[in-house]
């Protein structure tokens, strides 16, 4: 007769070991590698070059075919080309120069990141400057990297305490 490791071990210590097989089997793996994390700002920084450079053909090929951004008036631009459209307009009629600074990306899934970071408009029409907050869903596909949404924030003041 054949006794298993497992049956002859005391059953506090089978548990424990069972307890620790388990976990291990549905450990969380790495979701991203430090290139993955390189190639989402990679995309950030593209997009801001290509905006510089009023570039639609580039500006398209870094959006996801249903992407969508929500700016700080409330404007919602749904689909790339509505994306690229709005952005090109919006930085034909206020001028000036655009930065984003990635502060952090956190990948949510194996593909799936959120970069978000900075978004500093300076020497805008009217010699104004907008210090706002931006994220970017940046998903993983075929053709690489790709940004599939972005939001900006133009910070209010403080609500005023009760």
């Amino acid at each position: 007769m054949r006794i298993s490791a497992l049956s002859a071990m005391p059953a506090p210590l089978a548990c424990l070991a069972c307890i620790l097989l388990a976990g291990s089997l549905f450990a969380q793996r790495p979701v991203a590698t430090a290139g993955d994390e390189a190639a989402v700002r990679a995309v950030v920084q593209k997009y801001m070059d290509a905006r510089e450079r009023q570039d639609a053909h580039a500006l398209e090929s870094l959006f996801t075919a249903d992407a969508d951004q929500l700016v700080s008036s409330g404007e919602w631009r749904k689909g790339s080309a509505e994306v690229v459209k709005g952005t090109l307009a919006s930085s034909q009629s206020t001028g000036g120069r655009r930065t984003i600074t990635v502060t952090s990306v956190r990948f949510l899934a194996p593909g799936i990141a959120v970069a978000d970071g900075h978004y500093d408009l300076t020497g805008l029409a009217g010699g104004q400057n907008r210090n706002m907050w931006t994220t970017l869903v940046v998903t993983r596909g075929p053709d690489g990297w790709r940004i599939a949404a972005i939001r900006n924030m133009l910070p209010a003041a403080p609500a005023p305490a009760k």
